[in-house]
């Protein structure tokens, strides 16, 4: 996906000024008058001499004047002197008959203000120089950079424009229908008399709602890409500050620059920052938050659509929205940006993949079947993850190991390879998932098996991984009960072989216990309690889930709840220990095989297990 900030400037602003111009000059002209001021001195070279020789002249009537400063300093002029000598002394001390013996010496005296040193004024004015520059900058802050340091209450939206490469639809993979219900707002912003001559409204507000990194931003910008106008872009966050009124004042700045610049697109990424619903929270209607929703909802109700201006905004939880954000007028239209399917998958690694080096054996198709329920991020994190695991081994070209490895440490985390594990401990954890794994293949409705591994990655020891045969939408009754049994996989080849269980088991029956209780409460899917939801559950903005669930059902109900609950888990868990127990010996083998070369794949279990391969039951 390309970088925006390369190819889309801000044209919107001028090249600032470099402020400080003219405090050079001061600066330059306080030097220079310094400067000046030390080098000017006096014309005539001065010696010190010490008091006693200075008597000695006056007695010896070798003076012709003297100059006294109020400091007890002296400078002295002596007769004849053609050189201009200039002598200089302190009187340590009150000398009472100093000016007597100069007047009987017919002496010159002259008196003056002592000399003040020009270092001195300049450390006396140093601390002035210092607030007077401070001011100044201040000033030129707030004038040059337009009160940025004041303007709490402007906008903060930053505005792109296509210069170079535009970014459009085009660089967006899948997402057909997002893009056919967008191309709307495109046509309207080329050509907005086709809607009005009709007396058609386009909505004035389109909101983008998906999963994160599905690319709703990225949606935005191809829009405002293809319609060729400006595109502002703010974060919900960035209305809310500290100070209170900042958010509305904030809003009104925005929409400002939006009918300034129209036709344009002022986009708002993720619009739950700000427009949760009010009233839900401790902060009563005096709420900062809640003030700048408002102000966004009179700004949007007055907003004209015949302004060219178009509000995009995404967010990946319209269920907290506020619901006057979503009434007609406002956000009038809802276009989801769905997690890609196999072939968007395979569109996404195709536009990232050019990027980088490919070995000529990459099925990319592959590995879109390999990566079920990832977004276009995730994808674009693994393809780059693929590249430098090849640049770590010093490779020029990508391989398909390591998308493999890449999309393990997606899914497992990273591969803990160097962690000790006893022999006890990494034999106990070969036969747990050889007991996941021989699941896949005598159940009806598993997911086929990918790989399994007792390589601990992240937390866990190791990991039997099924991946789908194609993309699924929903999951029947008969894949749950499957998918239960596989969980208890496990639990039960390590109580067949050991007689005991490990906690390595914990994260197996809390997704079996979770899957069966929403088979009965939420999925309908009890035959002795019947089509019927059990316990709503309300999601209060700043209250937590815990203290807003709440039970709708009777104790008698809640004892029924769980003995439904506890009748699908015995019903799986006794289904998978038919299949283990009979399958003993092919179980040990597997675990065998793991311990030697601690990978194995699909078609290597096979071939353990005795199994024809994928393609053979295919063609059977």
């Amino acid at each position: 996906m390309p970088n925006l900030n390369d190819n889309m400037p801000d044209r919107g602003s001028s090249t600032p000024r470099r402020p400080g111009g003219f405090a050079l000059v001061l600066f330059l002209v306080i030097v220079g008058v310094f400067i000046a001021y030390f080098f000017r001195g006096e014309n005539t070279p001065v010696m010190n001499i010490t008091y006693s020789e200075f008597t000695r002249f006056v007695n010896e009537s070798q003076v012709e004047s003297v100059t006294i400063y109020t400091n007890d300093t002296i400078d002295v002029f002596l007769k004849g002197s053609s050189s201009g000598v200039q002598y200089r002394t302190n009187i340590p001390y009150s000398d009472p008959n100093l000016l007597s013996n100069l007047r009987d010496k017919n002496i010159n005296i002259s008196g003056s203000p002592a000399k003040v040193s020009p270092l001195r004024i300049l450390l006396d004015m140093l601390p002035w120089i210092f607030i007077i520059s401070i001011i100044i900058l201040m000033f030129r802050n707030m004038q040059g950079a337009g009160m940025k340091n004041f303007s709490f209450g402007k906008s903060k939206a930053k505005r792109y424009q296509d210069e170079g490469r535009k970014v459009s639809f085009s660089d967006v993979a899948g997402q057909k229908d997002a893009k056919f219900e967008l191309e709307e707002v495109v046509e309207f912003l080329k050509n907005p008399q086709k809607f009005t001559k009709m007396g058609a409204r386009i909505p004035k507000g389109v909101l983008l709602v998906g999963m994160p990194g599905t690319g709703k931003t990225l949606m935005a910008r191809s829009v405002a890409g293809e319609a060729g106008v400006a595109f502002f872009h703010m974060s919900g966050s960035d209305f809310v500050e500290m100070f209170v009124g900042v958010g509305a004042s904030r809003v009104r700045d925005l929409f400002e620059q939006g009918r300034k610049n129209a036709p344009c697109i002022i986009f708002i990424d993720e619009l739950d920052a700000v427009g949760r619903t009010r009233g839900a929270g401790y902060g009563g209607g005096h709420d900062e938050r809640e003030q700048t929703l408002n102000q966004l909802l009179v700004e949007m109700d007055g907003f004209d659509s015949k302004d060219g201006v178009i509000i995009l905004a995404a967010t990946n939880r319209p269920d907290v929205l506020d619901p006057a954000l979503l009434r007609p007028g406002r956000f009038d239209r809802q276009v989801v940006v769905a997690m890609p399917d196999i072939k968007e998958r395979e569109a996404i690694l195709q536009i990232h993949s050019a990027k980088i080096p490919l070995d000529k054996e990459i099925d990319l198709v592959r590995i879109a079947r390999a990566t079920p329920g990832m977004s276009g991020a995730d994808i674009a994190n693994l393809v780059n993850e693929a590249a430098l695991f090849a640049a770590r081994k010093d490779r020029t070209e990508v391989l398909m190991s390591d998308f493999e490895e890449a999309r393990d440490k997606v899914l497992m985390g990273v591969a803990r390879k160097t962690l000790v594990v006893s022999d006890k401990e990494r034999r106990m954890t070969a036969i747990h998932e050889a007991g996941h794994a021989i699941l896949h293949y005598f159940l009806k409705n598993a997911d086929p098996l990918h790989k399994v591994t007792i390589v601990p990655h992240g937390r866990a020891l190791g990991a039997a991984l099924s991946l789908p045969e194609e993309d699924s939408y929903s999951r029947s009754k008969g894949w749950i009960e499957d998918r239960i049994a596989i969980c208890y996989g496990g639990w039960l080849a390590e109580r067949l072989f050991y007689n005991e269980t490990t906690t390595g088991t914990k994260n197996d029956i809390q997704q079996a216990t979770e899957l069966a209780r929403n088979m009965v409460c939420e999925w309908g899917m009890s035959e002795a309690l019947g089509p019927v939801t059990y316990g709503q559950e309300d999601e209060p903005i700043f209250i937590g889930k815990e203290i807003a669930r709440h039970k709708d059902y009777s104790e008698n109900t809640a004892q029924r709840i769980d003995n439904a609950v506890r009748e699908i888990i015995d019903s799986a868990r006794n289904n998978a220990a038919l299949i283990i127990e009979s399958h003993k010996d092919e179980l040990e083998k597997l675990a065998d095989a793991l311990l030697v070369k601690e990978t194995l794949g699909d078609d290597e279990v096979r071939h353990v297990l005795g199994l024809p391969s994928k393609e053979e039951s295919r063609n059977e």
